[in-house]
């Protein structure tokens, strides 16, 4: 069986960064991330229950992985060791809703008390998907938590901040990794993918008010904008690996048991 993820803009995506806070960047980075999983996806057998392991460390709520499930028809379980972070998730998918985004999924919230063992999960799963989570667990937690997802699904995709782009870092507040060290951390005959994307032609750490925001929900201009962005984002992977390890917000990696 095939299936192909629905397709969105970054305009439309931006909703879903306004409900979690965020902004185009955040709506940017959503999209840079299915473009990465949009061919991935149909490599790997249907996803019907996907987990969420971990709320990023800091910006946004992962609304995208929840668009994602909703997508694909899939249900959905959140888990995270932080009551913060998912106070967090579950006021901006309030807000999302509130303006008809992600009506037709209901996640289960799950407080963990390690996020490396994770336990109390009922698998199996078919996917596990995080970003900005493995980062920001102690060195000595992150082979665990690679294993554990192993564990209970059949395909893993990791997204983190890019240690190679310190400006980025600088800006963000991020702990971040290398690609090679977020590789060392996965079973080398499980890698189908990997690499880096999400670098924005836009300086790190542009703010905008609030109200600035909504304004370009709803502007031509910003509209048009958003779409040069769409294909501006489509062209990352044809930059230099050179350029593109510099520049790169993120790095992914994403693994499969599937063959």
């Amino acid at each position: 069986m095939t299936y192909t993820l629905p397709k969105t803009s970054i305009k439309s995506l931006y909703a879903l960064a306004l409900a979690e806070g965020e902004g185009v960047g955040t709506a940017y980075e959503y999209f840079a991330k299915r473009l990465v999983l949009r061919p991935w996806l149909p490599t790997i057998p249907p996803v019907k229950r996907l987990l969420i392991t971990g709320l990023p460390e800091k910006y946004g709520s992962s609304l995208d992985y929840l668009l994602l499930a909703e997508g694909l028809g899939a249900t959905a379980v959140i888990a995270d060791d932080r009551p913060a972070a998912l106070e967090k998730f579950q006021a901006s998918w309030d807000r999302a809703r509130q303006v008809g985004w992600l009506t037709a999924v209901q996640p289960e919230l799950i407080l963990v008390q390690n996020m490396a063992e994770m336990a109390g999960l009922s698998g199996p799963f078919d996917l596990a998907i995080s970003n900005e989570v493995i980062q920001r667990l102690p060195a000595a937690d992150r082979p665990a938590y690679v294993q554990r997802q192993g564990e209970i699904t059949t395909a893993v995709a990791l997204f983190c901040p890019n240690a190679a782009n310190p400006d980025h870092a600088a800006h963000s507040g991020l702990s971040t990794l290398e690609l090679s060290e977020l590789l060392t951390l996965s079973p080398a005959h499980l890698v189908t993918r990997s690499g880096y994307i999400d670098m924005p032609p836009f300086p790190t750490g542009v703010s905008r008010s609030a109200e600035q925001r909504t304004q370009a929900e709803s502007g031509a201009f910003e509209g048009l904008v958003m779409w040069g962005l769409g294909y501006f984002a489509r062209l990352e992977r044809w930059l230099p690996t050179a350029v593109r390890r510099q520049k790169s917000h993120i790095i992914y990696n994403l693994m499969s048991s599937y063959r």
